[in-house]
């Protein structure tokens, strides 16, 4: 991963990020959140677009631990499956390489809650992008 930056950070605050729990080098990731109430909609459900992004992180973070800090993963397609609504608490979003190859990985996760219930999962199509040229084309984009 790249070095700590205040984006980083306040996106990381903005989902609720507690902590990331494992980057293993074979391609798995697993990371806690804290659902919070303000990112609920009516009957305290959470909205599912943070359920789609903290599987979304999780299946990131296990592209960067599978290809290491200078490839940064750019989802080409992205589909989850929500299977019970996600409250308030603690969950765990957990990633994983079913395929990667040398552009084009694909990933898989789900997010569980505090007792291991799977609530929602997610596949991803991911590009695997050279960070140097990601990070060159941004600056470029603010001119």
């Amino acid at each position: 991963m790249s070095e700590p930056n205040d984006a980083f950070d306040a996106l990381y605050r903005t989902m609720g990020l507690v902590r990331v729990v494992t980057m293993d080098p074979q391609g798995r990731a697993t990371l806690e959140y804290e659902a919070k109430p303000e990112q609920c909609h009516s009957g305290g459900v959470v909205q599912g677009g943070f359920v789609t992004g903290w599987i979304d992180a999780a299946m990131a973070h296990a592209s960067i631990a599978l290809n290491g800090p200078q490839v940064v993963p750019m989802s080409l397609e992205l589909k989850v499956s929500f299977f019970a609504p996600v409250r308030p608490g603690l969950v765990i979003a957990e990633g994983w390489a079913e395929r990667n190859g040398r552009r084009t990985g694909f990933y898989e996760g789900h997010l569980m809650d505090a007792q291991g219930n799977v609530l929602a999962k997610g596949t991803s199509t991911i590009m695997l992008m050279d960070r140097n040229r990601v990070e060159q084309a941004s600056k470029d984009a603010r001119g």
